[in-house]
């Protein structure tokens, strides 16, 4: 009885490994932005540009650091000049030690910082057992660029840009996932339809084949069109070892793509259910520059055209910059004499340059930036006009083929019914071998057609989807 057992649970297996995984455009499309490669690298880059925002957003913030040298040991022997004038060489060992404590923050609209400071400074001279100390208790200063250009005030702008544009980029390349998924699907959808038809062509021709040789033997058929018939049945033997290698490796490319492990064989519904959709172009225009990244894009590039002219100018004249600090500061033979009457500390200091002869560089380099600036606006334009003409011919596309599906899928039912009716008036001796074929083939071509027509409506469904990011069945923006 166990063995009995055994070998039910051992078919039971078998039968459920050899049943084909049935899968529908809309797994496909799941596995597909869940799994595949592509679909993680999009994911990666959205995680890489948050960062880089992140990065961008702590530069504004105050930042508080620590730095120094401990230890700064020295031994050594230096130069050092007598009265008289010749030169002595003396031994030296002290460590010069340095903590340095300081609150920055940076000022986007004038590009300059402001800074809070705290110092001490450890000195001690070996060779003579002597220590000292200085330091300063508080300070505060700040550094402005006057004349220059501010790289901070245009980071403001182009910034957050970059991260939007970053954001709508991922759910595009999520949406490009799902138009490539679509290919792979109806590649191979394709070719399994076409595996099905030389498999069935093949089947029929054998058949008729058979009932020829019995007409012949009945003096109610030519040799001739059993000649005919017999290279028929030849020829579906080719069409089906070649379709059928070929849906392997349509297959193979599928699970390639969506990253599919399973080692059953994949069988594809054919999606014939489609939503009645009417898409208003106005509409689609409008979506697609408040959610594609390419309409971001359009504004970040004109502002960094605008950008480059400015620094174009701004390097080219007077740079010059102000550099203030006001505090107190001590030194002691003991750590806490800094701190005993400390005396003012003050520091200002300008520094500039004038360029005065450049042999029209600077023009040159302002000029260049213009003439840039100008290009730019001119292809950002062109893009613009090319993004609306995209859209607009997606939107009439996939308008024209609602209709062709519906077309294809009648010429599909009439091309089977109408080989139907010549197969049987063949068989009753009632239809040439020569009509036979042609209605074979006008059979083929019209379920062949039909779900081409689906693979196209499909392709342009996604498409407009990806043009506009936008969900026209639930008329919602996409997300993720």
């Amino acid at each position: 009885m166990k063995i009995i057992c055994t070998y039910l649970l051992l078919f039971v297996s078998v039968v459920a490994v050899a049943q084909p995984q049935v899968l529908t455009l809309n797994d496909v499309v799941q596995m597909a932005k869940s799994q595949s490669i592509s679909a993680k690298q999009a994911a990666t880059q959205k995680q890489t540009s948050y960062w880089q925002y992140r990065t961008f957003q702590a530069g504004f913030k105050p930042q508080l650091s620590l730095d120094g040298s401990l230890p700064n040991f020295e031994r050594s022997f230096i130069q050092v000049t007598q009265p008289d004038g010749t030169i002595s060489f003396q031994p030296i060992s002290n460590n010069n030690s340095v903590l340095n404590l300081s609150l920055s923050q940076n000022i986007a609209p004038t590009g300059g910082s402001v800074f809070v400071q705290k110092q001490i400074q450890r000195f001690d001279d070996f060779q003579r057992n002597n220590r000292l100390y200085n330091g300063i208790p508080f300070a505060v200063g700040f550094k402005q660029p006057l004349f220059q250009f501010n790289p901070m005030k245009w980071d403001r702008k182009i910034e957050p840009l970059k991260y939007q544009e970053s954001n709508q980029f991922f759910i595009e390349s999520m949406e490009k996932v799902t138009v490539s998924a679509t290919a792979y699907y109806f590649d191979l959808l394709v070719a399994q339809v076409n595996l099905q038809i030389a498999e069935k062509n093949l089947s029929n021709n054998d058949t008729l084949y058979k009932i020829a040789q019995h007409k012949l033997d009945l003096g109610k058929i030519s040799q001739n069109d059993i000649l005919q018939l017999q290279m028929g049945v030849l020829t579906a033997k080719k069409e089906f070892a070649s379709a059928r290698q070929n849906a392997e490796i349509a297959s193979l490319s599928l699970r390639s793509y969506m990253g599919y492990r399973d080692d059953r064989k994949l069988e594809l519904v054919v999606p014939t259910q489609l939503n009645e959709l009417t898409i208003d172009v106005q509409k689609a225009l409008n979506e697609a520059f408040n959610n594609r990244s390419d309409a971001i894009a359009f504004r970040r590039r004109a502002l960094e055209a605008q950008r480059d002219v400015d620094k174009a100018r701004k390097d080219n004249g007077l740079n010059a910059t102000l550099n203030a600090a006001f505090g107190l500061s001590n030194r002691g033979a003991n750590l806490a004499d800094i701190y005993v009457r400390p005396q003012d500390r003050e520091y200002l200091e300008v520094q500039f340059v004038l360029p005065i002869m450049t042999w029209g560089r600077a023009q040159a380099r302002t000029e260049t930036a213009k003439a840039t600036q100008q290009l730019v606006t001119q292809t950002v334009e062109q893009d613009k006009l090319t993004f609306e003409q995209a859209i607009y011919t997606q939107v009439t596309l996939l308008q024209m083929l609602q209709q062709q599906v519906k077309l294809t899928a009648e010429a599909d039912a009439i091309g089977q019914q109408r080989y139907q009716i010549a197969q049987n008036r063949f068989i009753l001796s009632d239809l040439s071998v020569t009509d036979l074929g042609i209605a074979m083939q006008e059979k083929d071509r019209a379920r062949r057609d039909a779900i081409l027509a689906l693979r196209d409506y499909w392709t342009a469904f996604y498409t407009i989807r990806l043009l506009t990011l936008y969900d026209f069945e639930r008329n919602e923006k996409i997300k993720y």
